[in-house]
């Protein structure tokens, strides 16, 4: 979205664009990470709430959480972890709804979603 730009003193606008970032001692800026659950795999800008949310539209998915693992330097892959619902359910399911960079690499079926003491998910 565009913001007022605090370095114009003529009012002008800029562009927020999510990233966060810090100014280094000699005026460089630095990103840091992201404001969202947005992450970037293979060149694709993915919002993992969106996986989350076609998961959690099947009946048998009681929760459901997607993460980018990266278990050998180099080699990250979308994974979800569902509470409920078979593999080759959710594959499918996530095939005819969303685009195919969207579909996680591994799915991992848990008895419940590990959860932080105030209920977020861990």
């Amino acid at each position: 979205r565009f913001v007022a730009d605090p370095f114009d003193p003529a009012g002008g606008r800029m562009y927020r664009t999510g990233d966060l970032v810090r100014w280094t001692a000699d005026g460089e800026l630095v990103y840091v990470s992201r404001a969202d659950d947005q992450v970037k795999l293979r060149g694709f800008r993915i919002e993992l709430g969106e996986i989350e949310a076609a998961l959690t539209d099947l009946p048998d998915v009681a929760a459901a959480c997607a993460v980018v693992r990266e278990d050998r330097p180099g080699d990250r892959r979308l994974v979800a972890y569902t509470v409920g619902g078979t593999e080759a359910d959710l594959r499918a399911h996530l095939a005819g709804t969303l685009p195919a960079h969207l579909v996680p690499a591994a799915f991992v079926r848990l008895d419940a979603l590990p959860v932080t003491p105030n209920g977020k998910t861990d």
